[in-house]
């Protein structure tokens, strides 16, 4: 079990380190969005490069935070007859969501949609726009953001396993709304204060 957690923390730390920096693709989208309008608009002139890049930026960024979307809870979620159930129902519920949907769906995605990519990539597929790009690159992002869900799936699958054999905490457990180094500040500042408490009782102590 020990082993599963480990891979279940590394599929963690690879959906967290994706999320964080997929913002960057919305950015990214964001600003040729904006250029592309102060262009057309200034001098009367846009390419349909500058309008496709746009919903490719946004594609991956939406596909590829699939995980992270899943680690953090944020998915859309209808449970109102589920948080009524007692806790050990509710995990069972998502193990067998995680086992039996979701993984089948991935592989299913997955299998469809490689030969796709593969087929696009070797003939070199273009958009039919005037001035569009190439079309695989974009079509990647749909292997690419399965398999990271798909891996988050089965960290989750662990952790609920765990969590019912008494080996790892609560996977439903309320997510801390802190950044990493807004809890690094309060360790800090909790250990501070418990040195400062220490210096204080020696001191009566010392003087004795």
């Amino acid at each position: 079990m020990q082993a599963l957690l480990s891979l279940s923390r590394a599929i963690d730390r690879l959906n967290a380190f994706v999320g964080k920096y997929s913002i960057w693709l919305i950015f990214a989208s964001t600003f040729i969005s904006a250029a592309n309008a102060i262009v057309r608009k200034a001098f009367d002139t846009s390419s349909n490069a500058f309008l496709e890049v746009q919903w490719y930026l946004f594609a991956w960024s939406f596909l590829i935070a699939a995980g992270w979307t899943l680690l953090n809870r944020e998915h859309v979620r209808i449970d109102v007859v589920n948080s009524r159930l007692p806790k050990k129902v509710q995990v069972w519920i998502d193990i067998v969501g995680f086992a039996l949907f979701l993984t089948p769906l991935c592989i299913t995605i997955l299998y469809l949609s490689m030969p796709v990519v593969i087929q696009m990539y070797q003939s070199g597929e273009v958009s039919g726009n005037p001035g569009g790009l190439i079309r695989w690159p974009v079509w990647v992002a749909i292997p690419v953001g399965i398999a990271l869900l798909m891996l988050q799936g089965w960290s989750e699958l662990i952790k609920r396993i765990a969590f019912l054999r008494g080996q790892g905490p609560d996977p439903m457990g309320k997510l801390s709304d802190k950044s990493a180094e807004e809890e690094l500040a309060e360790a800090l500042r909790a250990e501070a204060e418990r040195k400062q408490e220490q210096a204080l009782s020696a001191a009566p102590a010392a003087q004795r």
